[in-house]
């Protein structure tokens, strides 16, 4: 007889959660906002909507009420983006309608309905190769099919492994061929969880199982003998399970003091106010955070002027470099194969967002097209850091004191969300002088492999392929992180944006003319198609990025744009013909520009999961459309490599990668002149 497993107790634990999270009556006074009624045509469906939707599918296919068809997503369908521009607060909102992935009799459905009329006004079966997002009823389920098999149960009863310490999880199968076409399929792989929460630090390895999804039976069993399970020594991370002695002197704990109260607001639930900008947030299922309508106020004129129609991660890719069986697969799309909303657990106060945070809840819609609540997804606070916003000081004006300088104080738009083993921490990060800063942090755990070697000195001249020992029994094995961020800029206006490549040239000083030999020449190059604007980047061969609205001149003739100031990155290397990068092939170059296609979103495809590559952007960008002076997408992909080291274990310091958004030539000059610097008589006394 099989002992209960940490899987079935899951089971339990998800289903009061579910029950927990499901929306009551109690929910009413502080999610007034999304319990009432939407307030701005970009708000996510309300609780009432989901339920609707919902009522609506019902009628159009009674699989979605007999529990035979299964949605995946459900989120609003936004309306026309002109109509969107158009709208002003007191307008009547355009039609509600609601985009719905759907898998029914092994097909998928991409579904709109409109909510106004009550109708399915479109259901697409199978519009392109692969399968929606899948559901956490997807992986609970498939995660109990491995205790069925009498070889599975064998094979951990010859490691010696307790049932009762045994955890399966679901990688996903990405796509390898036609062999694994026409069903859902799924990998699992088991990890001990005897004597530590951290399983990830335990895997069971060398024993590989493929899944058929839909039908839930077992594929393939793969066992490739007995490999040591690493020790739960050390692999502890939780404050107060912690045993040893830190040779570290106390930091003080610290909090910043609004005596006043936050500067920003935010109204019917997801508009922000903060200084001079605006801008619409709210969750999403899919991008877990999505920011839309950003405009700036001109500290000069008092013109609140449009810098962004809508900004999110399109995708996330995360291929491991282990041929081997059991790792091959491993090569993920988190975003479009399980979603970053559902993965987006509460935000710790006073860790995850300081004390002056205010917190912004998710709705989703279940399997069965229920509302669950996503509490705390997103916070929203002012950070103050003790940076500098300008200064100056002047020692060449005898008898005079001149010491100007001005705080820099932003506003940060935070999203965390842990996609199996590894945390990843989103901030949109708003500065006075029109600046946003995108940052992508990752923590968590590492995703490893066991091993018989305890010491590299065991691997003598042998080297291990798939990545360095980083504890006795564990290879951290080589990975990349890629993100890939849709980034609709609408510079003044969204019909008459260009993309303007910058580019620094060195030229040769003629003999005789100085004594320089060399010097850097700005030349300026307009994209006209969006092959123009596929765009590897390279610190030998710089270029500014400019995104500009000719029709939009400053004083003296600059077109108003903004710039993509990338940070450190990093390029795949894989081949493009390896199937992980084909269905990446977004991570093709670093910058794309595309032409305004309100069906091109997600940078991997609509249909993620097991897709083939058939509807990505770079199929997108290869159309090689017009895109002078049109309305135009900028798509911006960072990443790093990640070569594990034993500070990586047990559980990651974060690492991070940004990128900015930064005016150029926006403002008639320096837009944060006239701000006031902070005083003693000001600040709290404490």
């Amino acid at each position: 007889m099989v002992e209960p497993s940490f899987s079935q107790l899951l089971v339990l634990f998800i289903s009061l959660l579910f029950l927990f999270t499901t929306l009551g009556s109690s929910s009413k006074t502080r999610f007034k906002y999304s319990l009432e009624k939407p307030h701005h045509p970009l708000d996510p469906l309300t609780t009432p909507e989901i339920k609707r939707v919902q009522t609506i599918l019902s009628g159009h296919d009674p699989g979605f009420g007999s529990g035979s068809a299964i949605i995946h997503a459900m989120a609003l369908d936004e309306p026309e983006k002109q109509r969107v521009v158009r709208w002003k607060k007191g307008d009547r909102l355009p039609p509600r309608r609601a985009e719905v992935l759907a898998m029914s009799n092994g097909e998928s459905h991409v579904l709109t309905v409109d909510l106004n009329s009550g109708r399915v006004v479109s259901d697409l079966v199978n519009p392109t190769f692969g399968y929606p997002i899948l559901t956490m009823k997807d992986i609970i389920a498939v995660s109990q099919v491995p205790y069925k098999s009498v070889e599975f149960n064998r094979s951990i009863e010859a490691r010696g492994i307790p049932f009762s310490g045994l955890i399966c999880i679901t990688p996903f199968a990405g796509w390898y061929g036609p062999d694994e076409e026409g069903r859902r399929v799924i990998k699992v792989q088991c990890f001990s969880k005897q004597d530590t929460v951290n399983f990830y630090m335990r895997p069971i390895e060398g024993l590989y199982l493929t899944v058929d999804m839909d039908k839930l039976e077992i594929i393939k069993i793969v066992d490739n003998g007995s490999v040591p399970v690493p020790k739960s020594t050390g692999t502890e991370y939780r404050y107060g399970f912690l045993n040893e002695t830190v040779h570290m002197d106390r930091v003080n704990p610290m909090s910043m003091e609004q005596p006043d109260g936050p500067s920003f607001q935010v109204e019917d639930g997801y508009l922000v106010k903060w200084a001079n900008w605006k801008f619409h947030i709210k969750p999403d299922q899919r991008a877990g955070m999505i920011i839309s309508q950003a405009t700036v106020r001109d500290s000069k004129t008092g013109e609140a002027r449009s810098v962004m129609y809508k900004g999110f991660a399109s995708e996330l890719f995360v291929p491991y470099m282990d041929p081997g069986e059991g790792w091959y697969s491993k090569a993920y799309m988190d975003a479009g194969e399980f979603g970053l909303g559902p993965s987006s657990m509460p935000l710790v106060p006073l860790n995850d967002c300081p004390r002056n945070a205010y917190y912004i809840d998710g709705f989703f819609a279940s399997p069965e097209g229920i509302p669950i609540l996503q509490p705390k997804m997103i916070c929203l606070f002012e950070r103050y850091a003790g940076d500098i916003s300008w200064r100056h000081s002047e020692i060449l004006l005898p008898g005079t004191d001149i010491r100007e300088s001005r705080a820099k104080v932003t506003l940060v738009a935070r999203m965390a969300c842990s996609v199996g083993n590894y945390d990843y921490i989103f901030d949109w990060e708003f500065q006075m002088d029109g600046l946003i800063r995108v940052t992508v942090a990752a923590s968590g755990m590492l995703m490893v492999k066991g091993t018989a070697y305890q010491n590299v000195e065991d691997l003598g001249e042998k080297e291990e392929d798939s990545g360095p020992l980083i504890s006795e029994n564990v290879i951290g094995v080589v990975h990349d992180h890629f993100i890939s961020f849709h980034l609709d800029m609408d510079i003044d206006g969204s019909a008459n944006n260009s993309f303007v490549k910058v580019h620094l040239e060195k030229q040769r000083v003629l003999p005789g003319k100085s004594r320089r030999k060399s010097y850097l020449k700005v030349k300026k190059y307009v994209a006209k198609t969006e092959k123009d604007a596929q765009i590897k980047l390279s610190l030998y061969d710089p270029y500014e990025f400019h995104f500009v609205n000719p029709n939009r001149l400053s004083r003296l003739g600059n077109p108003a744009g903004y710039k993509l100031v990338p940070g450190g990155n990093a390029a795949s290397l894989l081949d493009h013909d390896d199937p992980p990068q084909i269905r990446g092939a977004f991570t093709n170059n670093q910058i794309w520009v595309t032409r305004y296609n309100r069906s091109e979103q997600w940078a991997g495809g609509l249909l993620m999961y097991q897709s083939r590559g058939e509807d990505t952007l770079q199929v997108w960008s290869d159309r090689d459309r017009s895109i002078e002076n049109k309305d135009i997408v900028l798509w911006y992909t960072l990443g790093f490599h990640h070569i594990p080291c034993q500070e990586d274990f047990p559980v990651m310091p974060t690492i991070a990668s940004s990128f900015e958004l930064k005016p150029v030539n926006f403002f008639e000059s320096n837009p944060v002149l006239g701000i006031s610097p902070f005083f003693e008589k000001d600040l709290p006394v404490c």
